[in-house]
């Protein structure tokens, strides 16, 4: 068969990244827009692989009970597919029902990779008490083409689509993004950080590289809130997305070390950003906790050092962590090593992972407790398997429901020697 043609298939389970699984004469099919259970009729539009094709759903033949109107009017399957803005990959299914296709996400990464039967719960955003999952974004990026066409991609595409409404966003990114009509081709942020007004931050492209420029309003110094404290950041610098979600993570990583942080003990926050989780870890420690947050970008490093300024023992230092765990490894005396065998390493990685170098630096100095953070249900489990062989293992896994209406997830999971 070729791109373009025609099936009707039976949709029998979600698969990682926003997709759903159908099969045609053995060949899985993947296809976005469906909710297993489903019949649909499908457009193909890759079948070069022998193992598995992809295709669009165009109609619906015999819907789930836990099919909505999509979220976005937008992104609905009535839509020409080519025409459905992305980040809002689950937005025609019910919130309740989008939970437990997560938890069946998680679980299924952890048992494929992580070779782990393990539990799995899915909470939403701490305080959030929505049954849409609405309204939530306080950072939206559009694009913006040649033509001074402002939007979001296309899903799965890099097409600018203009629409009418964000409905993920909060009422204040949504009103500014309406008034975002012109702007050099590139990328516009749009940020609304704790005090409420909104930050919209150009960031053009330079035809000659197609690299980002960096606008001075982006290195603006705001301040967020988070677990009833103020962090300082960047307003074009990282931040959860979600208005509760710092809140949400900063309590889970509490959760986790409330019984575990010796002040005289060595404690480290890696991929530490502003200090958002270092936080956690040194209020459950008090006043002379030591607790080192190590953080590429030496902007949020600076920010962390004045974040975490109150606790005598903290130390914010740029550098990757790879190298920087390398170093330690090969500095560390006795004394620090035991400190470090007593202490407590948070990590909340990129969505690559943490990957088995720094799993493998970080497992040979034997930390008494390690807390991972993360927003990759597959790289998560990756990791987590190393971890196994490596004599760690952690006994269930909270799930965050962080982004509503899209497939993404947060995933807290704590491990011991």
């Amino acid at each position: 068969m070729q791109p373009g043609d025609l099936l009707d298939l039976d949709i029998t389970a979600v698969a990682h990244g926003g997709v759903f699984v159908a099969r045609h004469e053995g060949r899985v099919v993947f296809v976005p827009d469906a909710i297993p259970g489903e019949r649909v009729r499908v457009r193909l539009t890759d079948t070069r692989k022998t193992s598995f094709w992809r295709g669009d759903v165009v109609e619906v033949l015999d819907a789930s009970p836990h099919r909505r109107p999509h979220i976005w009017a937008a992104a609905d399957v009535t839509v020409p597919p080519e025409d459905r803005p992305g980040g809002a990959d689950l937005g025609h299914i019910e919130l309740g029902h989008q939970r437990e296709l997560k938890t069946a996400v998680v679980r299924d990464a952890l048992q494929r990779f992580a070779r782990a039967d393990l539990p799995v719960t899915m909470e939403p955003p701490l305080g959030d008490d929505s049954d849409d999952g609405a309204g939530w974004r306080t950072r939206v990026s559009l694009h913006v083409d040649a033509d001074g066409r402002v939007g979001p991609f296309a899903a799965r595409s890099h097409r600018v689509i203009e629409v009418e409404d964000l409905p993920l966003a909060t009422a204040a990114i949504a009103a500014a993004a309406s008034r975002a009509r012109t702007a050099a081709p590139g990328r516009l942020d749009l940020v609304q950080p704790g005090d409420g007004r909104v930050r919209v931050i150009p960031r053009p492209e330079k035809p000659s590289s197609r690299r980002s420029v960096i606008d001075p309003a982006a290195r603006e110094t705001v301040v967020e809130v988070a677990g009833g404290r103020e962090f300082r950041v960047d307003a074009g610098g990282f931040w959860q997305v979600h208005r509760l979600a710092a809140t949400t993570l900063h309590q889970a990583v509490a959760d986790a070390v409330t019984d575990a942080v010796d002040p005289d003990a060595w404690h480290l926050d890696l991929y530490g950003g502003v200090g958002l989780l270092a936080a956690a870890v040194a209020r459950a420690g008090g006043p002379q906790t030591r607790v080192t947050s190590v953080e590429s970008d030496p902007r949020a490093t600076e920010h962390a050092g004045e974040n975490l300024s109150e606790w005598i023992g903290a130390r914010a230092e740029t550098g990757r962590v790879d190298r920087w765990l390398g170093g330690l490894e090969g500095a560390a005396g006795a004394a620090q090593r035991e400190r470090l065998q007593r202490g407590v390493v948070v990590l909340d990685p990129p969505r690559a992972g943490a990957g088995r170098e720094v799993v493998e630096r970080l497992a040979a100095l034997q930390p008494e407790r390690i807390v991972y953070v993360a927003c990759d249900p597959v790289a998560l489990a990756r990791d987590l398997g190393t971890f196994a062989d490596l004599g760690y293992t952690t006994p269930s896994v909270r799930a965050f429901d962080l982004f509503p209406n899209s497939h993404h997830v947060e995933a807290v999971a704590v491990l011991t020697r």
